[in-house]
């Protein structure tokens, strides 16, 4: 199974349709992890699965979602109401008690995946406002067995091998 997962658009719209496009027919599911600043059924929106950020003013987007990958639990909040711009203990014990193996946020638009306890936290970066690097990012996460794989991509569809990596689910 694979899924695409960015955040942080902040109002682009050209640039979600594009990358809608450019891996709609790779993809299994799309997850917008939030501050979007659109509306939730905007037809930029249309493709993914999302959550409210802290930008999201007047949004019905639910705070959470919770998803069955194949056998592997999905977790997916914006982050705000975790603190993770301080710490990620907040979302990683959230995560668990979800039983889920992932958990994506965005709000600190700073790219990374990191395993913590048994928990895979990505978060795709921002498509606009990218912080601790230039690259505007998004993931796409192949899961395969207990296998993840997370692929970065700048907002162009260029790979990003730096920040990619593969974790084993347990």
């Amino acid at each position: 199974m694979k899924v695409l997962i960015l955040s942080d658009s902040h109002g682009l719209t050209t640039e979600l349709l594009e990358i809608q496009e450019r891996h709609k027919d790779e993809v299994d599911m799309m997850f917008h992890c939030g501050d979007s600043e659109l509306s939730s059924n905007s037809k930029e929106l249309i493709s993914f699965k999302g959550v409210k950020g802290n930008c999201d003013f007047g949004s019905d987007l639910p705070n959470e979602i919770i998803e069955d990958l194949g056998g592997i639990t999905l977790y997916m909040t914006h982050g705000h109401l975790y603190n993770v711009k301080m710490t990620l203990m907040s979302l990683k014990y959230r995560a668990m008690e979800t039983s889920a193996k992932i958990a994506c946020y965005g709000h600190s638009h700073i790219a990374n995946a990191e395993m913590i306890d048994d928990v895979l936290l990505i978060n795709p970066g921002s498509i606009r406002l990218p912080v601790m690097r230039k690259q505007k990012t998004y993931a796409i996460l192949e899961l395969e067995n207990n296998v993840a794989n997370v692929t970065f991509y700048e907002v162009n569809g260029q790979e990003f091998p730096e920040l990619s990596k593969s974790f084993t689910l347990n």
